[in-house]
């Protein structure tokens, strides 16, 4: 080939376009048959519904519009879906839809993990501050400054509490004194304090007596004496001794009771003396002496150190 001369053709036959100049038609160049002169692309064009997915697409001779293989809205023989084939859908689809891709839903294993996380980093935290305050309570009962609510104090005694203390004063029942003068015990009328409600009586005579030889005295000192008593409805009155030394006050056997005349089950009260005791053993008398009126039924005699003025 030489320049000048590309071979037995000549451009208007290599040219398709030579048909729109001049010399190329004067030369016999023609348009092909149907379309627009783009041999095998425009005529290509198809119908909506016309095209066949899955296979390629036909070839036709020079400026011939290929067979079409199916009507629209018929299935096409060569088209298949991917569930029909062997195996199922496309390994490409099941990873896209299995996978990591944009389609993935939430990651739920992950926000369960994280979920415990969180249930355990509070539950740590409770655990730490109860092991906290239980060592503090501990230091609390070491140190001994704060008491806990099994520490309670004792009650402090009460000022109507009557128990007696160790080394109480004695006290003596009227079938224990020593009975002079013609006294002596019955039991007939009730109301006395006394063991078994045994008193003294026959007191209202000139000479008749209870004598008390009381031991155990802690100290020489101050004391007082009370006696028990009661009186027909009236005031009566006797005489105290104490080791030999007659009181000048007497014993007062009033009415306080406020008895009726004659109710001795009323009048049970009792009265008290001051006296002076030693240290060890001291003897107290009673007695109906001259200028008493003495009539009146004694059931104790008791002693309360210091001088009071209350029952004893």
């Amino acid at each position: 080939m030489t320049p000048g001369n590309n071979g037995a053709s000549t451009p208007e036959d290599d040219d398709p376009f030579g048909y729109l100049y001049a010399d190329g038609q004067a030369n016999g160049a023609q348009p092909p048959s149907g379309g627009y002169g783009y041999p095998g692309s425009v005529n290509r064009v198809r119908a909506v519904g016309q095209r066949q997915y899955g296979q390629q697409a036909p070839t036709a001779p020079y400026g011939q519009v290929p067979q079409q293989q199916g009507a629209y809205g018929q299935p096409n023989a060569h088209y298949a879906a991917p569930e029909t084939l062997p195996g199922g859908a496309p390994a490409g689809r099941q990873q896209a839809q299995g996978g990591g891709g944009r389609g993935r839903g939430p990651n739920t294993k992950g926000l369960l993990i994280g979920a415990i996380a969180v249930v355990a980093a509070v539950v740590i935290g409770i655990s730490v501050a109860m092991l906290g305050d239980k060592g503090d309570s501990g230091g609390d009962k070491a140190g001994g400054t704060t008491p806990t609510a099994t520490q309670s104090s004792q009650p402090s005694p009460s000022t109507t509490d009557t128990a007696a203390p160790a080394g109480e004063l004695p006290k003596i029942d009227a079938k224990a004194l020593q009975l002079g003068g013609g006294a002596s015990t019955a039991s007939d009328v009730k109301g006395a304090k006394a063991d078994g409600g045994v008193y003294v009586t026959n007191f209202n005579n000139v000479g008749a007596s209870v004598t008390w030889n009381v031991n155990g005295i802690p100290a020489d000192g101050k004391y007082t004496v009370y006696v028990g008593y009661t009186v027909p409805g009236k005031d009566g009155t006797a005489t105290l001794a104490v080791n030999g030394s007659v009181s000048e006050t007497p014993v007062k056997l009033s009415n306080y009771a406020h008895a009726p005349e004659g109710g001795y089950e009323k009048g049970w009260t009792n009265t008290y003396n001051y006296i002076q005791l030693n240290k060890g053993t001291n003897t107290i008398k009673i007695s109906c002496e001259q200028g008493n009126q003495c009539d009146a039924y004694l059931d104790q005699v008791w002693l309360v150190k210091g001088w009071v003025n209350s029952g004893g």
